[in-house]
């Protein structure tokens, strides 16, 4: 090479390199504060639980939340900011008083509870973390730092739901702080969310012979993989009240084909910017009538934050009165029919931390309320 072509071309390559972007520095993680002394015992196991009856059993588990990068759009923190808020409001008198799923390494009767609903090689997949990438893409974790972790807490939320369903049949009403897993389908996960605990629920329930299942969804956005992995169920029905204009509807066209075609039993499509008024108005319309002609021997109640005014992933305008309502609308048409009851918190993404987890809070303090106004206290076994 001639010396100029050469000295042209060191050239190039030095200012190719000085032009090159400086890689990010990895966000920062937040972990969750560590479970408090006496929950667990030495063996792993957990400790014992110490209800006291003045509010419904309520279920939660530490590794709920797991690491997880700061900047990421889905709050994997918000389930224990939400026992922090429980506690510190007087909800519950300490993390004692929660009611926890089993450690779920090892436990058959999930692995064929999950089975039920999802497909075993897109299981196998996912918990081997061998989920192709544009699979792992739909579901929204691709910067999960620990799979481990991150596949133990999602199979725990799935028995926590089991578990709170369990409570409900004994006691009439139970909140779960986690769940509302609708967006995973039967062989793919989507919406961050990688197994559907409220599909998994109603199949468990209705397959052990147990009676009819009732699935009020909520949320913000349709129950899309609950509605696909319970279409045709047999005494299972499914009913999403949600935005008509938000995820999963209009993004099928170009970069997410298979998005958008799920059909609840029930879909009720809200217009953008809908309120109080008219979410209580659609329940009053469609849940009464859904109660009394499927009469359920359970309820599976997805109370989504995220249809709240402030919420970065939602188009409703409930206030914080209105979210109240619409829950405690639910759990009285509930309670007047003797129907037992599951609440899980569903979706929910404000950045600040504290109004999220008081967001979330609000079904629990519903739950609450409907304890006291109905005198379930005494009711059930031990």
């Amino acid at each position: 090479m001639r010396p100029l072509a050469r000295l042209l071309r060191s050239a190039a390559v030095t200012r190719c390199a000085s032009t090159s972007p400086t890689p990010a520095p990895a966000p920062a993680l937040i972990c969750p504060a560590p479970p408090p002394a006496g929950f667990f015992q030495a063996d792993g196991s957990r400790g014992t639980v110490e209800w006291d009856r003045r509010t419904p059993p309520m279920v939660w588990h530490p590794d709920y939340s797991v690491p997880w990068p700061s900047n990421h759009r889905f709050a994997m923190w918000k389930f224990d900011d939400l026992r922090l808020e429980c506690v510190r409001s007087g909800l519950v008198p300490s993390e004692r008083a929660f009611f926890s799923p089993r450690d779920e390494a090892g436990d058959g009767e999930l692995d064929a509870a999950i089975l039920a609903a999802h497909d075993a090689t897109y299981v196998e997949n996912v918990t081997a973390g061998a989920l192709d990438a544009t699979l792992w893409r739909r579901v929204g974790f691709v910067q999960a730092p620990d799979h481990a972790r991150l596949m133990r807490r999602t199979r725990l939320e799935v028995a926590g739901t089991l578990a709170a369903a369990d409570l409900a049949r004994t006691h009439g009403l139970c909140a779960h702080l986690a769940g509302g897993t609708h967006h995973a389908h039967r062989s793919y996960g989507a919406g961050y969310t990688i197994f559907n605990d409220l599909a998994v629920a109603a199949l468990d329930h209705a397959r052990r012979r147990l009676g009819p299942v009732v699935v009020v969804d909520l949320d913000v956005h349709q129950g899309d993989g609950t509605a696909e992995i319970l279409a045709g169920e047999r005494g299972i029905t499914t009913w999403s009240m949600h935005c008509a204009e938000n995820y999963p509807f209009g993004f099928n066209e170009k970069f997410a084909p298979y998005l958008g075609g799920d059909a609840s039993t029930i879909d009720t499509g809200l217009p953008r910017g809908a309120g109080d008024e008219e979410v209580l108005a659609a329940l009053d319309d469609v849940l009464p009538r859904l109660l009394d002609d499927a009469a359920p021997t359970l309820v599976l109640f997805d109370a989504g934050a995220d249809a709240h005014a402030v919420d970065g992933l939602g188009h409703l305008e409930l206030t914080d009165a209105g979210v109240r309502s619409r829950d405690e609308y639910v759990l009285r048409a509930c309670a007047d029919r003797g129907i037992p009851c599951v609440t899980v918190i569903g979706g929910g993404y404000d950045r600040d931390r504290e109004r999220l987890a008081r967001r979330h809070a609000s079904v629990c303090r519903s739950a609450a309320t409907i304890w006291r106004d109905y005198d379930l206290q005494g009711k059930g076994g031990a």
